[in-house]
């Protein structure tokens, strides 16, 4: 599977540019413009490498790589146009791995990527099971009480990340987020659309409601499914 590289950058221009650039070379990109929704992808999506902005308003990217290594080992390029010693200091003694200052040449950049990613420990996906389910991330593939049930890619990313978080509430935004990138925050048609797919998928093998409706505020899955009956 290509390497999953996360970007945090206020700067829209910036992450524009990084987004083709790593996609140009094969990586699954996505990208934030606010520390606190590239936190929240981090978190869902589980990169391969962390590119951010050491300067941004609100969270600075010193915060952001001491958010990630309370709990991860991620290789961290942390970008700045500050060229201060005791920048660099600061960001190596959060937790990064590597320090660019702005501007820099891009093929430079991919050549720190790619150098950070082969000492980066394999991703690995263990298999979801959990009620009437069986997901298997890295086949895209999914059995409901043992029957294999078909997904479009979009489908499955969305019931995936729904399952890793089984019965808890899961608001809008954090669905968009994960499913659809940081810019896809604030459309929630394109829940309403593959959440009322998923259902109609699910429901047709087994008669059982398994995505629950929180009013004005997200979605529920129930892996054991209830019988209830929902708008």
């Amino acid at each position: 599977m290509p390497a999953r590289i996360l970007v945090i950058d206020d700067e829209s221009q910036i992450t524009r540019v990084l987004r083709a650039a790593l996609s140009a070379q094969g990586f699954d990109v996505r990208t934030a413009n606010e520390p606190e929704e590239g936190l929240l992808l981090f978190r869902d999506w589980a990169p391969d490498l962390v590119i951010t902005d050491l300067m941004m308003p609100g969270m600075s990217g010193v915060e952001v790589c001491r958010a990630i290594r309370t709990h991860s080992a991620t290789p961290i390029v942390v970008l700045s146009v500050r060229d201060h010693e005791r920048s660099k200091i600061e960001a190596l003694d959060a937790g990064a791995d590597d320090y660019v200052t702005k501007p820099f040449a891009i093929q430079e950049l991919l050549a720190r990527v790619r150098a950070h990613l082969r000492r980066a420990p394999e991703r690995t996906t263990a298999a979801i099971e959990a009620g009437d389910f069986k997901l298997d991330a890295e086949g895209h593939a999914i059995t409901v009480q043992g029957k294999p049930i078909h997904l479009t890619p979009k489908e499955f990313d969305l019931l995936l990340h729904l399952a890793r978080h089984a019965g808890k509430v899961i608001t809008h935004r954090a669905l968009l987020t994960a499913v659809w990138g940081a810019q896809s925050a604030h459309q929630p048609e394109y829940l309403r659309v593959f959440v009322g797919q998923l259902r109609k998928k699910l429901e047709a093998e087994t008669g059982k409601q398994y995505i629950q409706t929180e009013p004005w505020v997200g979605y529920r899955f129930m892996p054991e499914g209830w019988s209830g009956n929902e708008e």
